[in-house]
């Protein structure tokens, strides 16, 4: 079987699985943010931090327990790796240093996972279970419990009611991220993730001395980080290391566990409104953004040219064998779609085109499906400048879903897609224009300025993957790699919960005939259009500098 065949394949399977996934997941979720029932593990939760989940919050009172609750995340988990040289379980590893500390908690409470250390070589048991693993649930649940809240601003009329944060936070981890992952992590042991609590040993001697290996509980952490669109690895090589990623079938079940519920969601938003076509829109949307990037980055890995190429079949630097350069291609563009920092193999390996369409996947708000919630949510809002776009060309008021776009929402809208631009482009500048920045990078030229360019779009898109050739840890990196990741979550959540706030207090406007039929192809295919058109306006002259060089002199 030919290495393309191959890779169509496992594309279709995966299709399939999805597409079976899609109504179950899909309507569950939809009753779990819609049900009054509390089960009573929550309502144990519910005592402990003294939330009462059946009072409904406007959307300052939503946003503030948003925050309340990450700002605490991040120093707890800061707290703790600070103080792990201390702890039981710590595998001898010493404290974290403080500028790293702050980055890898700001890293993991904004469902970011961007690492600038080697986890065998620095997290113990406690810091890696107890404090990692446990923002990699909560973190994608309060992704979840913000993209409900917007959907409740279009379903809602005549109220700036969206709901209970802490209810929707805690129903989010207890009733489908916790299910899921249980089943999730018997699935990888299956496969051959290891899953202990072994201390370091030895294996084997070779050439120049032996080595040395850890446990850990990876298997349960592995199927959250790709559930939850985390991507934080055990291990530094990430999900190409073999206790991570055993084998061609777990990895395809990883991208299955990567792309499930941002794809489901667009279910949820479309049984929540009242009209499952108007979620079929949004699927059809994200799945032809990522059907196109993934076959794009099978062809540019496949095409290359050289002596090298002929030999290998292909692109092969940077790829484990295991898995090769069909399953590379689409498990990087599901990561680079999503906010998932997981890698089973090295995007600065990858061609100067395929480099590109990593970092593009990224820039264009990782809405393809997304991540858990902030895909969801970053697609309403380019679907909302989509149909202020609609309504100029043809001289009406926008309206989408019964709710009219005015000034206010489109104001929110706009914020909200020019944030994470700035951090981009801002802190991608002063790191050339500053002396130290530069010596961090390995690379020269057009590749060395996608290293760093790479570095920002993964840390203020909340992605977390690296290019893997540019030394992250330093105080200058750390430090503002971690602002861009808290700056580029946060921020946006404020114009999201505002404009959520802003539609639940509109009353519906009726159908009319000329009302934009925004659940036809024709709007899939503005939507995609707008996205790209706006992407690359913000980012090709970016772009142009890096990858499209790189490749263009390759």
């Amino acid at each position: 079987m030919s290495p393309v065949l191959a890779g169509v394949l496992q594309l279709l399977a995966l299709v399939v699985a999805l597409g079976l996934s899609y109504r179950p997941l899909g309507d569950h979720m939809a009753k779990v943010y819609s049900s009054e029932k509390h089960l009573k593990p929550e309502k144990w939760i519910y005592q402990a931090i003294g939330a009462n989940p059946s009072v409904e919050m406007r959307w300052p009172a939503y946003l503030r327990g948003v925050l309340a609750f990450s700002a605490v995340s991040v120093l707890f988990l800061y707290l703790l790796q600070r103080v792990q040289g201390s702890l039981p379980g710590s595998l001898g590893f010493v404290s974290i240093d403080p500028d790293q500390a702050f980055n890898t908690a700001a890293s993991f409470v904004a469902n970011t996972n961007w690492q600038s250390y080697y986890g065998e070589q620095a997290m113990g048991h406690v810091v890696q279970t107890g404090g990692l693993a446990v923002q990699n649930f909560v973190s994608a649940a309060v992704g979840m419990a913000v993209a409900v809240a917007l959907v409740r601003g279009f379903a809602r009329s005549r109220t700036g009611e969206l709901g209970n944060f802490w209810a929707d936070l805690v129903r989010g981890v207890v009733r489908i991220l916790l299910p899921i992952s249980v089943v999730g992590a018997l699935v990888l042991v299956a496969c051959g993730a290891i899953q202990n609590f072994a201390g370091i040993h030895e294996v084997g001697q070779f050439t120049g001395g032996s080595q040395q290996w850890n446990g850990g509980a990876v298997a349960s952490q592995e199927v959250i980080k790709e559930l939850g669109t985390n991507g934080g690895g055990y291990f530094n090589a990430n999900s190409a290391h073999p206790f991570e990623n055993p084998n061609g079938l777990s990895n395809l079940f990883e991208v299955y566990l990567i792309l499930v519920i941002p794809f489901a969601l667009t279910r949820t938003f479309g049984r929540m409104v009242g009209s499952l076509k108007q979620g079929y829109a949004i699927l059809g949307t994200m799945a032809a953004i990522w059907v196109g990037f993934t076959a794009l980055m099978m062809w540019t890995e496949f095409a290359g040219r050289g002596p090298a190429f002929d030999l290998a079949g292909g692109a092969m630097e940077g790829k484990e064998t295991r898995f090769g350069i069909s399953a590379s291609a689409i498990f990087s563009v599901a990561t680079t779609l999503t906010s998932t920092g997981a890698v089973n193999s090295f995007h600065s390996s990858n061609t100067g085109f395929g480099g590109g369409i990593n970092l593009l996947g990224m820039q264009l708000g990782e809405i393809a499906p997304g991540g858990v919630g902030s895909g969801l949510y970053g697609m309403l809002i380019m679907a909302i400048i989509a149909v202020f776009i609609a309504g100029l060309m043809v001289g009406r008021t926008p309206e989408y879903l019964g709710k009219k776009i005015g000034t206010r929402e489109i104001k929110f809208a706009a914020c909200y897609i020019l944030i994470t631009p700035a951090l981009v482009l801002c802190f991608t500048a002063a790191s050339f224009v500053l002396d130290t920045p530069s010596h961090s990078m390995t690379n020269s030229g057009a590749h060395g300025f996608s290293e760093i360019l790479y570095a920002y779009t993964s840390g203020a898109n909340n992605n977390g993957s690296a290019f893997a050739g540019l030394n992250a840890d330093t105080q200058w990196f750390n430090s503002t790699i971690g602002i861009a990741m808290l700056l580029g979550r946060f921020l946006p959540m404020v114009f999201v919960l505002a404009l959520a706030g802003s539609l639940a207090e509109q009353k519906p406007v009726p159908e009319t005939a000329g009302t934009l039929r925004t659940e036809k192809p024709l709007f899939t295919g503005l939507l995609v259009g707008t996205i790209m058109i706006i992407t690359g306006l913000t980012y090709f002259p970016a772009l142009a500098l890096g990858p499209l060089a790189e490749g263009l002199a390759a």
